[in-house]
């Protein structure tokens, strides 16, 4: 579903997307997307700061972002992002590849996110694949590259990622589900500190929580204590 609730995409295994018009009491199909060459295993909404963008991901290991322009759906080239520019031209940047056994689900940051402005939002997508990884990416510079390392404490598939919204809070998190039934909630950490014997670690996190964590004798960290703001 779309940011205002008036339209639904839908992935199918027939390699295709469907565009719904939605309201109160009927449905409305308003468009068939054309353009992988595999079963579509999600697609997702940006946020409408960006414009109106979709993006998809398939079995072919491709991304797609299609964009509507004057109530036609366009598709951007494969494995490619679309930034639009102030002056109404739209440029692309590859990301090569992101995942390379297959991508498997994608998910837009929220228009709200930290750092974001009104006139100059960041853009942000993270991603899922078949290689167990979750990896971020954001434009810099009219160029998608990896935010920082990629997340890897998945041990199969990384089925579904999904950014959640803020609602313009300082927080940043995403969770990723696995193919064994298993779900890891990434938040954003945003300062750590060492005590003076370097045994206890301290770290604030994108919740507005901060965290003691001590090292034990196995090479281990427990969590101490949580300060509450």
């Amino acid at each position: 579903m779309d940011y205002y609730g008036k339209r639904l995409a839908t992935a199918s295994s027939d390699n295709t997307i469907k565009i719904t018009g939605m309201n109160e009491s009927t449905s409305e199909p308003l468009a068939t997307l054309s353009g992988h060459r595999g079963p579509v295993w999600q697609v997702a909404w940006a946020h409408p700061k960006l414009g109106s963008l979709l993006a998809s991901c398939s079995y072919d290991g491709r991304v797609i972002i299609w964009r509507e322009d004057n109530n036609q759906w366009k598709k951007a080239r494969g494995n490619s992002v679309f930034s639009l520019r102030s002056y109404g031209v739209w440029e692309t940047s590859k990301i090569d590849q992101a995942h390379p056994v297959g991508v498997t689900s994608v998910s837009w940051a929220p228009g709200g996110l930290v750092g974001s402005g009104l006139l100059d939002p960041v853009q942000k997508i993270c991603s899922g694949g078949c290689d167990n990884n979750v990896k971020v990416w954001k434009l810099n510079n009219g160029v998608w590259e990896m935010d920082f390392p990629a997340l890897q404490m998945h041990t199969d598939w990384v089925r579904h990622v999904a950014w959640a919204p803020n609602l313009g809070l300082p927080k940043s998190t995403i969770a990723s589900a696995l193919q064994d039934g298993r779900a890891i909630i990434w938040t954003a950490v945003w300062k750590v500190s060492w005590s003076l014997t370097g045994n206890i670690l301290a770290v604030a996190d994108g919740s507005n929580n901060a965290m003691l964590w001590k090292g034990v004798a196995n090479g281990e960290w427990q969590q101490v204590q949580t300060i509450d703001p």
